[in-house]
């Protein structure tokens, strides 16, 4: 179904899938989640995920909402970095750095589309010299919807070296995308290390325990009991906008379980990616008249390689060549829990 028109002309298309208890909604321009309902406690159906009703929205919204972003996810310090011996330049546009593949990164591009019997499969080829970035790329990105889950498969190719780290950046609400804010939810992140940041939020390549720390959400606890805790960390990034370490690459594993305690709601994230950005909306909306939703409206919870990972070589890679699939799925999982 259109959904609209970009000033190119292009139609941007919206895809609904539905499947048991969860309807999840989606839009060619960007490949992203649009929307997503849930059941709560007592079985009553709420869009958790923010979202807009027009293209002209998402041209001027400054928050990725719901898009796979990339070629590289998160932020790459001063947009450079350097592969097989030879320098690349990224436009900036996150300050001093490249924030989610660049100014016109794949959340501004329209992607191919094929309906599954479960869901919808996006595909985008990022020619050589995209951004900045060496090697055409081609990213398939599918989303499989069940009775109560959301996936996100993505595969990516190349014809030489280059660096890919691909997420989704969805901002979740279990409350009700217009409920209010996200400080009265419980998280929990299985990481006991993050990466801390430095000034322009650019990983120092530290690894730092959680233990003790705002940055402990080893059993579930209330967001906004620390989020605006005297720590430097926290001061520097207006709350959480971090990576937090929770394994290995490659293997399956429990990354998150997010709980709304009004409505009863819970979602867990599952993903073969090592490391998961949680970032609780501190730069949306902080101008009144930027768009609909409120600061800490949202949290998203980005899996993915650590940031700025094509700068630190004894990190997970994430360098890609050809011949090799970059291959990652993660997996949002809604239940509930009794209330009262």
């Amino acid at each position: 179904m259109e959904f609209g028109v970009l000033p190119d002309g292009s139609a941007v298309s919206v895809y609904t899938v539905q499947n048991g208890g969860v309807v999840a909604r989606f839009l060619d321009y960007g490949a992203r989640l649009i929307g997503l309902q849930a059941p709560d406690a007592a079985g009553n159906m709420a869009e958790v995920v923010l979202g807009y009703r027009t293209v002209a929205e998402y041209l001027a919204d400054r928050t990725y909402s719901g898009a796979v972003v990339g070629r590289v996810g998160n932020r790459i310090g001063k947009g450079t970095f350097s592969l097989d011996g030879k320098s690349y330049q990224i436009p900036l546009n996150n300050g001093p750095n490249s924030l989610h593949g660049g100014p016109v990164g794949f959340d501004k591009k329209v992607w191919a589309t094929v309906l599954t019997e479960d869901g919808v499969e996006f595909t985008l080829v990022s020619p050589d010299g995209d951004q900045g970035y060496p090697g055409t790329l081609t990213v398939v990105v599918r989303y499989t919807v069940t009775a109560d889950s959301l996936s996100v498969d993505y595969k990516a190719t190349t014809d030489a070296a280059t660096v890919v780290n691909l997420t989704n950046h969805a901002y979740f609400n279990l409350a009700g995308e217009s409920s209010g804010l996200i400080l009265d939810h419980e998280m929990m992140l299985t990481g006991d290390a993050y990466t801390p940041t430095d000034e322009a939020l650019i990983p120092t390549g530290e690894l730092a325990p959680v233990a003790g720390t705002p940055f402990d959400f080893a059993t579930s606890t209330r967001i906004g009991d620390r989020i605006d805790a005297d720590h430097i960390q926290l001061l520097r990034a207006g709350g959480y906008d971090h990576n937090w370490v929770i394994g290995r690459a490659g293997e399956m594993k429990l990354a998150a379980r997010l709980t709304d305690p009004a409505s009863g709601r819970t979602m867990t994230v599952a993903t073969t990616e090592p490391g998961i950005q949680f970032y609780s909306g501190n730069f949306v909306n902080l101008d009144a008249t930027a768009g609909k939703y409120q600061r800490r409206a949202g949290l998203c919870l980005e899996t993915q390689h650590y940031p700025d990972s094509p700068n630190k070589l004894d990190w997970p890679t994430t360098v890609l060549r050809p011949g090799e699939t970059m291959h990652s799925t993660t997996v949002f999982t809604f239940g509930t829990v009794e209330q009262g």
